[in-house]
């Protein structure tokens, strides 16, 4: 049997091109991921459903205009297979958070990025797994079973956005949404080799995604180029009234992708490239993206982050005390697993919960409400949100200096099942970029090659200062002249989805 055409792995500007030419429809896109999914999502587990009538119907609205003509009224993503993780709402679909608590939830409604993606032509081809309600680093925590890493079945995706890495390094999908808190999109694009961007706190509306912190979630786009990436920011970028916290945004985030990084000024922050627990290899490879940047015409500027190392304390408190206020709607009454047998209100609540939230959720909500008890509040909360004025304050002082901030992603690259078993540990996998998410700056993944050691895949972090996430994007399109691309990886590269 012939493998079906591998549309995933395919750029935005490729397809684009291939329906204008008549090479191919719509239709043949959905059905050909679709089939290509099928096959690759029995060892992967990257989806948790797909949705074939509404990816059919949307190619039936692309096809529709390419016949008529027009093709550019489509938006930037027309015909794009896409998809999406699974704490944001699509009206029909379950939206679990891969949480036995949410198991059997369809969404009544779609969330603002996801109809944004949509709007914008992307064919939908369903939800993907992730850590339950994004409490994790490497996707293992799913109460539906983890997701696997394309370059290595034996190897974790990272997380929480696991799946949402992992289907476009498979190339089942040329766009995936994920949810970044503390490092959610960037680590695991890492782990699997992909761009990987979060945009600054405010550019894409949260309306519709099941929050864990409302004040550091940001959703943002998985790609294997940096132009997808930027297309996918134009499409779900941008005011939204159902969301408070989302800005007016009116920037072409593709405009500037060509112009290089000569006269740009990239921060490097020598604190981060010595910390401990960092590997020879990720090092290695971040020294190497400096050193191609200053030869392509960059100048690399030492910054101080004096602050930065309490980033990891200060989150472990806000996050917590966020999550644990956020789940509290799920008490088997309002939303959620109804534990059955109890005669009281009380035991059902608390055996509701016991049994629907999995142990990382517990730990979290555990957590939380000890920090906001009384007597506590004060000793932890506030100083963390003190921390927190600091951290940024060093940003902005950061950025009167440079135009962005070269980091390391992940202290290593991805590691295997049942590897990193304590908790602490886990959450060192977000050393790098927790200070990000607290300070609110836009951050990113790019692909730089694979490690020496693990031979598995390396990313770099590019930081831009808030709101000016063009110039992460920028030094990005740069580096990717030096790299090319993010690969498919191996052994989904040949069209066969992993057969």
């Amino acid at each position: 049997m012939a493998a079906s055409p591998a549309f995933g792995t395919m750029g935005a500007r490729v397809i684009r091109a291939g329906l204008a030419a008549k090479e191919f429809s719509a239709r043949e896109i959905a059905e050909s991921s679709l089939a290509r999914i099928d096959v690759a999502n029995k060892d992967l587990h990257a989806f948790l459903e797909t949705t074939e009538q509404l990816a059919l119907e949307q190619a039936a609205k692309v096809d529709a205009a390419v016949a008529a003509g027009e093709l550019d009224a489509c938006g930037p993503l027309a015909g794009v297979p896409v998809a999406f993780k699974d704490n944001m709402n699509l009206e029909g679909t379950h939206t679990t958070c891969s949480s036995k608590m949410l198991e059997n939830y369809v969404s009544p409604f779609t969330a603002t990025c996801v109809a944004r993606t949509i709007e914008a032509g992307g064919i939908p081809l369903g939800k993907l797994n992730m850590d339950e309600f994004a409490f994790g680093s490497s996707t293992e925590t799913s109460a539906f079973g983890p997701t696997k890493n394309p370059w290595d079945l034996s190897r974790v995706p990272g997380g929480s956005s696991g799946g949402s890495a992992a289907a476009v390094a498979a190339g089942l999908a040329t766009v995936t949404l994920g949810s970044d808190t503390g490092g959610s999109i960037r680590q695991p694009g890492s782990f699997c080799g992909t761009v990987a961007v979060k945009p600054t706190y405010g550019v894409v509306s949260r309306y519709g995604v099941v929050a864990f912190g409302s004040s550091l979630d940001q959703v943002g786009p998985f790609t294997r180029s940096v132009e997808d990436a930027a297309l996918a920011m134009n499409a779900i970028a941008g005011r939204d009234v159902l969301d408070c916290t989302s800005q007016n945004v009116d920037t072409d985030f593709t405009a500037n992708l060509a112009e290089g990084v000569r006269g740009m000024r990239i921060g490097v922050v020598p604190a981060f490239m010595e910390a401990q627990g960092l590997t020879p290899e990720v090092k290695a490879k971040v020294e190497e993206a400096a050193e191609h940047l200053r030869a392509l015409g960059a100048e690399l500027v030492e910054v101080d982050l004096p602050n930065a190392q309490a980033a990891m304390s200060a989150y472990y408190v806000l996050g917590p005390c966020e999550a644990f206020s956020n789940l509290a709607r799920f008490d088997s009454v309002r939303y959620g697993y109804c534990d059955p047998g109890h005669k009281d209100l009380g035991s059902q609540y608390e055996a509701s919960r016991a049994a629907g939230f999995g142990p990382e959720t517990r730990r979290r909500v555990m957590l939380g409400s000890y920090l906001l008890s009384a007597g506590v509040y004060d000793k932890y909360y506030y100083p963390a949100q003190q921390v927190r004025t600091l951290i940024t304050q060093d940003y902005a002082r950061a950025y009167e200096q440079v135009d962005c901030i070269l980091a390391p992603v992940s202290p290593r690259t991805s590691f295997r099942f049942g590897e990193v078993s304590d908790p602490t540990d886990m959450y060192l996998s977000d050393m790098f970029t927790i200070s990000i998410n607290i300070a609110g700056n836009g951050g990113m993944s790019l692909p730089v090659g694979l490690g020496a050691d693990t031979h598995l895949p390396v990313g770099v972090q590019l930081i831009s200062p808030a709101f000016k996430d063009e110039n992460m994007l920028r030094a990005a399109a740069a580096l990717e002249t030096v790299y090319g691309p993010a690969p498919i990886a191996p052994a989904y590269a040949d069209g066969k989805a992993g057969e």
